[in-house]
């Protein structure tokens, strides 16, 4: 009898389902932003075929755990508001998985290299502007942050390192400046919740944050021959202080400032590795329903080997990323980096992000005046965030204020003179009569200094000893000390009409 009763009970528990917590994303924790006035994922873990039910502001959906335990649902788009919970229960769970003070507005992704991460209380040796006061106004109950653990992976993770938290002094401190900044300017016009997610590296390319897939289809084969030489030179410089110890003895050389470097990056392992970024610290929010990108980013590439590449490089990460996402053509809008040091290629980086601007729907913010020639971290994030967040109110959010800067779209020959012609460049002003900062060349593409004079929206231009002009550029040197501003006080950038 005894073996029998046994027997019983063991069919009778094989009968029962196991007993599991339903497990939801850490992208959907407590104090959680849902992207408003769009269809909302929510998606997690339970058993193979249990059961699962979503309940959120009023609204019930029902699915079903596949094969591997995976299941999704998708609500109908919520206006902004909250806090609201979001509720899931299992048909084999004893009670639901709860995640309070969630809120609906908009959520934006911040990403790039250190200057995007710069946080609120600053690197060692480079503070913000005003960061003491800045920290200690972070209490912002309309934003909410995460913070993306540095992550590589060789291939696309699924899962976010990292959970939603309230801003408070505390939290904010060690997040981004630029993006805490903007996401401030856009709830206060706006009058949304917004949610950022900071998923920064400094010292890293491009290419890393590009996915396998975006590098083929885009046949970048200039990252991919690139990859194994960088791999050893990260492999060599561990946490780039041989590379540092290199640039700062050029500086010395030239006789030029060296910036403070008592902040060494930590060890980057595979992070300049095509693919590796995208895969460990982008690919787990591709599934989340996003507003936009804010990018800043650049540094890192302005180099012989891939500034030439850039324009190439950056418009594939942008496509790419539009694709991972499947949103469409969202907004995109990134910083053209600012003035430091005296490398040969920061110019021509400058100009591969302008031409960038042919991608639909993407906007970028230029920082020339902002930055300093010694210090690759300049404090002034605020005046960065609110050029980002200006574009995004005119692009993004339909206001009536201008989106761009002055921006530079043909040259023509006059005489001994070039004309560049500019579109967003009403009011153009120096405060002097003449503006420096430009260069002309024949047909030896060899650039000499020349004198420019504004002339309505365009500026005319000319060296004496080039008689024949026939290109013409701005804003080409490393560190550039010269600038121009349209009527709305945003100032040129670095371009060339080669």
């Amino acid at each position: 009898m005894l073996i029998r009763a046994i027997y019983l009970t063991a069919i009778l528990c094989a009968s029962q389902p196991i007993m599991a917590e339903v497990h939801l994303t850490n992208l959907l924790s407590d104090h959680a932003v849902l992207q408003r006035e769009s269809a909302i994922h929510i998606w997690g873990w339970a058993n193979p075929t249990e059961v699962v039910t979503v309940r959120f502001h009023g609204q019930t959906v029902v699915t079903r755990g596949d094969e591997n335990g995976t299941w999704e649902v998708w609500l109908s788009p919520e206006p902004a508001g909250g806090p609201f919970t979001l509720s899931v229960f299992g048909n084999a769970t004893a009670s639901a998985v709860e995640r309070k003070d969630i809120l609906v507005g908009d959520v934006w992704i911040a990403s790039g290299q250190s200057n995007m991460e710069f946080p609120l209380k600053g690197f060692t040796g480079a503070p913000l502007k005003d960061g003491e006061k800045e920290i200690a106004a972070a209490n912002q109950p309309n934003l909410r942050l995460l913070i993306q653990k540095r992550r590589t992976a060789v291939v696309p993770s699924s899962g976010a390192e990292g959970e939603w938290m309230a801003c408070t002094p505390e939290t904010a401190k060690d997040f981004s400046a630029v993006a805490y900044f903007f996401g401030r300017e856009i709830s206060s016009k706006e009058h949304v919740p917004v949610g950022l997610i900071d998923s920064t590296w400094g010292g890293t390319p491009a290419h890393a944050w590009i996915s396998d897939e975006g590098i083929a289809r885009a046949s970048l084969q200039s990252v991919l021959t690139e990859s194994g030489k960088l791999a050893r030179e990260q492999g060599r410089a561990n946490d780039l202080r041989e590379l540092y110890a290199n640039q700062d003895a050029e500086l010395k050389a030239a006789g030029n400032p060296v910036p403070a470097r008592s902040r060494i990056l930590n060890d980057h392992g595979g992070a300049w590795i095509p693919g590796a970024l995208y895969n460990g610290m982008i690919a787990p929010y591709t599934k989340y329903t996003i507003k936009g990108v804010i990018w800043y980013q650049g540094e890192t590439d302005a180099s012989p080997e891939r500034a030439p590449n850039y324009e190439r490089v950056f418009t594939a990460l942008i496509k790419d990323w539009r694709r991972q996402w499947a949103q469409g053509e969202f907004p995109f809008l990134f910083a053209q980096i600012s003035s430091f040091g005296n490398g040969a290629d920061w110019g021509q980086l400058r100009d591969a992000q302008r031409r960038t601007l042919e991608l639909r729907n993407t906007g970028m913010a230029v920082t020339l005046d902002v930055g300093m020639a010694g210090n690759i971290h300049p404090p002034d994030k605020q005046t960065v965030a609110a050029r980002l967040a200006q574009i995004a109110r005119g692009l993004v959010y339909g206001e009536k204020i201008e989106t761009a800067s002055p921006t530079f779209t043909h040259a023509t020959v006059e005489g001994n003179s070039m004309r560049a012609w500019f579109s967003h460049a009403d009011g153009l002003t120096t405060g002097r009569e003449a503006l420096n900062g430009f260069e002309v060349a024949g047909d030896d593409h060899k650039f000499v200094p020349a004198t420019g004079v504004i002339e309505k929206n365009t500026v005319l231009v000319g060296a004496p000893t080039v008689a024949a002009p026939k290109y013409v550029r701005y804003g080409w040197s490393a560190s550039v000390k010269n600038w121009f501003y349209n009527n709305s006080g945003l100032p040129a950038g670095s371009f060339t009409s080669e």
